[in-house]
């Protein structure tokens, strides 16, 4: 099924296996969400669990988060993370801290849905990347699949998990089709990175629809005689730092991949773990792979030139191989 169908029909199983859990967002009802992800849920399930709300993502993640402390299980949509700055205080002073401040009296067993991601040529307010923000916050946990079965293995686990989990969805995935297993119980555990590719000379880390990216640039790297090993994250926090550090101990090179920005990006923070605990091992550069720090334009040709690419990752892997590369002289 698609990236998209596996979210929809992982929603439907645990809207059917508990009547507490519901879903609130901005057309998540009659009309099937902003990208068409409930689609028909509000048929099943009715007015009172997918709830529609106005635009305003404040109202909908502080209404998800007082739920879930009462003991219902919540999942507010935001259909563009670009504007997760607008509810950030819900998330990040009021359920991410919650079981801290109560002592451990209240939870917030709430996922909040999100999109992320550019290719698409919706300009500089609808392609960002933002989860370096919450995941630098203690008390969330941090998803981002890349991979139908993963999508919904992962959204299981989240929407059990009983804290509060920031779930995002690279709008370039939704039509990927994969298998994803017919067990209305496949999760897929948070923390755990998956090797997607196994390699010897350098390991590819990367996150969302840049696996993708990543798995062409192995392929064409492949052919120029370099064995790359290639680690989805999967999920940002909790961070899979074994998994990691176990391959690049193996490679003895590393490329971190992220569609955001490079400058403080989440790829920084792989890149600092590498510094502390792998330093003995490495035999090249540490290279970092993301978009150029300006907005992300609207004008396809330049987003294109904005957002990393294959041939990035190529470049950034025969650098740190300290292979003369060639990528420079591949066209975009």
């Amino acid at each position: 099924m698609t990236f998209m169908a596996a979210i929809r029909e992982t929603l439907r199983e645990e809207l059917r296996r508990d009547p507490l859990f519901f879903i609130i967002g901005e057309d998540v009802g009659a009309y099937g969400g902003e990208m068409g992800v409930t689609n028909d849920l509000w048929e099943e399930f009715g007015e009172w669990r997918i709830r529609d709300a106005p635009i305003a993502e404040t109202a909908i993640v502080g209404c998800g988060t007082g739920a879930a402390m009462t003991g219902c299980r919540a999942s507010p949509e935001v259909p563009f993370g670009d504007f997760l700055g607008v509810c950030m205080d819900q998330i990040c002073n009021q359920a991410a801290k919650m079981r801290y401040m109560s002592g451990g009296q209240l939870s917030v067993p709430m996922v909040v849905r999100t999109t992320m991601g550019g290719y698409m040529n919706a300009g500089a307010q609808h392609s960002q990347c933002l989860e370096a923000w919450v995941a630098h916050i203690p008390g969330l946990k941090v998803v981002m699949p890349s991979t139908p079965a993963d999508a919904s293995g992962l959204l299981r686990s989240s929407l059990r998990d009983g804290n509060p989990v920031i779930f995002f969805e690279h709008k370039g995935l939704y039509g990927m089709k994969g298998e994803v297993p017919d067990d209305p119980e496949f999760s897929v555990p948070l923390g755990l990175a998956a090797v997607v590719r196994s390699g010897t000379d350098a390991t590819i880390i990367a996150t969302g629809r840049q696996v993708r990216h990543a798995l062409e640039a192995a392929e064409t790297l492949e052919s120029r005689g370099i064995e790359c090993e290639v680690i989805d994250l999967r999920t940002l926090a909790p961070l899979d730092t074994r998994t990691v550090l176990q391959s690049v101990t193996k490679t003895r090179h590393a490329v971190i991949v992220q569609e955001s920005w490079a400058f403080c990006g989440f790829a920084a923070e792989v890149a600092a773990v590498l510094a502390d605990e792998a330093i003995g091992y490495l035999e090249g550069p540490v290279k970092r792979v993301g978009a150029k720090h300006v907005p992300i334009p609207f004008s396809p040709p330049l987003e294109n030139h904005v957002l990393p690419s294959p041939r990035e990752i190529v470049a950034a892997v025969e650098e740190s191989c300290g292979v003369a590369s060639l990528s420079a002289r591949m066209p975009v």
